[in-house]
């Protein structure tokens, strides 16, 4: 577990693994849904009368934090803007993109990595009319 500011962060695998650990992990999880399931756990069966989110996040692990501090909490500070674009990898349901993904606030795009990234906002942005 590693404390951050606002959220607690917890990895199955733990925080100080090497890149290759890491890699190896993720590989590992995507068929076992490892993540998946000890977030279930420990939000449903343990922790459900704290007023919690539990969200998926990166390759090895998940936050924890107060609900309403997801990344929506940003949009407050963003009045007056026309349209809000979110790009997210994370964006089904337990992910940690889902919330603002999903919110009325912004225009949601998933996307796989940072190239996918930048194909998207060269279509949205940069496309010639």
């Amino acid at each position: 577990m590693e404390f951050r500011s606002g959220m607690l962060n917890v990895s199955p695998i733990g925080r100080n693994c090497s890149q290759e650990e890491r890699d190896e992990f993720e590989k590992y999880d995507k068929g076992r849904n490892i993540q998946l399931r000890f977030q279930v756990c420990v939000s449903c069966e343990k922790f459900a009368h704290l007023n919690l989110t539990f969200s998926i996040g990166g390759q090895i692990s998940f936050g924890v934090f107060l609900q309403g501090w997801d990344k929506t909490y940003c949009l407050r500070y963003l009045d007056g803007f026309y349209e809000i674009h979110f790009f997210g990898d994370k964006t089904y349901k337990g992910g940690n993109d889902h919330e603002i993904y999903e919110s009325e606030q912004t225009i949601g795009h998933t996307v796989t990595s940072p190239k996918d990234t930048m194909e998207h906002f060269k279509k949205l942005f940069l496309a010639n009319p």
